[in-house]
């Protein structure tokens, strides 16, 4: 399966959030789905993220999320605005609060994968909402 060719994703951890599973096994299925993947692992800073985001001319940051470390995710949302890098969506996956996914989603997450989502779900969302799929 080769839907994610040319589509190249950050899949991280951020803070101390310290669950490495979930990123780990996007990261595989993503993979294994032709994207190229740039694993970051765990304790990246928002700054961190959105500069490696930039090094690697990523077209999605993907976010690993188990921790109250909400306010993190928005720094983040808000370096890719100040960096404009409007173009590269953020999508979150992990056990998030409902009230805490609306708030996500209205500061500019693009799509946040609760437990249970199938692996086919986030393949087909990036390859239909990433710059360089729409491009292809």
């Amino acid at each position: 399966m080769n839907k994610g060719n040319g589509i190249k994703v950050i899949v991280t951890m951020i803070g101390l959030d310290g669950h490495t599973t979930g990123g780990e096994v996007v990261s595989m299925i993503l993979r294994d789905a032709g994207f190229d993947v740039v694993y970051l692992g765990v304790n990246q800073t928002p700054a961190m993220i959105v500069e490696a985001a930039m090094q690697e001319d990523v077209d999605a940051i993907g976010i690993s999320s188990h921790a109250s470390n909400y306010s993190q995710i928005e720094e983040v949302m808000d370096l890719v605005k100040k960096n404009n890098l409007e173009d590269v969506i953020v999508v979150c996956g992990g056990n998030i609060p409902k009230r805490q996914i609306e708030l996500l989603l209205a500061k500019g997450v693009a799509k946040i994968f609760t437990p249970g989502s199938a692996g086919s779900e986030i393949v087909d969302y990036l390859v239909a909402n990433t710059r360089r799929a729409v491009t292809q």
